[in-house]
């Protein structure tokens, strides 16, 4: 038992490293920002130390309300569409030959090293109106004149579910891979068609796995900060958007951090329901 005491204390010292990254880079800057989000803002100046809850108070208001609202809209239907359309892509992805789906997944992580700025710009100059998609349909004929598409919602969608499918894909891969191809043909013997198979068979059978999926780019989506700038209006955008507008061109501070309290612990709270789909399938196994 005493020549264990020097094997812990050592392993304890691997874990000072981490616990200070962690207190120096999440857990000072958090317990800043908390305080700050209790300060007086001083109108045409910066704020002052206090303790009061008119920042959290805001929540309650119209103008928070109407940002909150389309920021879960948003970060909803762009994580639906985006699991919709990954789920059956993933799903024959994973029934093709082993190095076929070795090339899919390499071509999938290269378009996970473009940046949000170009992906943004690029989607913006597709959707535009003189070197955009609309000019290739008034040449095919599909259209009269061309159209600009950019700035708006669909043009915003579209962006999203972009950048999250293949995040989505890599997520819902590993659980379609390891699904055992005999239930499907299963259900085929039993003259199922393979439409309803997928749907009765597949879809109920990783049902927990869809879920986290869709929460984890739910999450994804609700922190969106470039792509609500570049190919939305200001309408358009996000809780994280007019954060950083409250702390920059507003100079109100205070309300900034109170708004960036609260998208974290909605964003930590999905998180938690995403490790809780996740223990609900370990039994299973």
């Amino acid at each position: 038992m005493i020549g264990d005491k020097p094997k812990g204390l050592k392993e304890y010292a691997l874990l000072v490293y981490p616990a200070a990254m962690l207190g120096v880079f999440f857990i000072v800057p958090f317990g800043i920002m908390l305080a700050v989000s209790f300060f007086h803002r001083v109108e045409g100046a910066f704020y002052e130390p206090a303790f009061e809850f008119d920042n959290y108070a805001r929540f309650v208001s119209a103008f928070f309300g109407r940002i909150l609202g389309f920021s879960l809209l948003l970060a909803g239907l762009a994580a639906t569409l985006s699991v919709t359309a990954a789920f059956p892509f993933t799903y024959f992805l994973t029934r093709m030959p082993r190095r076929v789906q070795v090339r899919w997944l390499v071509f999938i992580l290269s378009v996970l090293s473009l940046s949000e700025v170009i992906i943004g710009f690029s989607w913006s100059t597709l959707l535009s109106r003189t070197a955009g998609v609309s000019n290739l349909l008034v040449w095919i004929g599909i259209m009269d004149q061309p159209q600009a598409w950019s700035p708006g919602f669909p043009a915003l969608l579209v962006g999203l579910c972009y950048v999250a499918f293949p995040y989505t894909v890599l997520v819902l891969y590993p659980a379609l891979s390891r699904l055992d191809p005999e239930l499907p043909e299963a259900a085929r013997m039993l003259g199922s068609s393979p439409f309803a198979s997928f749907f009765r068979v597949v879809v109920p059978v990783l049902r927990n796995s869809i879920m986290g999926a869709l929460i984890m780019v739910f999450v994804f989506n609700l922190g969106a900060y470039v792509l609500p700038q570049v190919l939305g209006k200001p309408e358009h955008w996000t809780l994280s958007v007019h954060i950083t507008d409250q702390a920059i061109l507003q100079s109100n501070l205070p309300f900034a951090a109170a708004m960036a309290i609260f998208l974290m612990l909605v964003s930590l709270a999905l998180v938690g329901l995403t490790l809780m789909f996740g223990q609900e399938r370990r039994p299973s196994r």
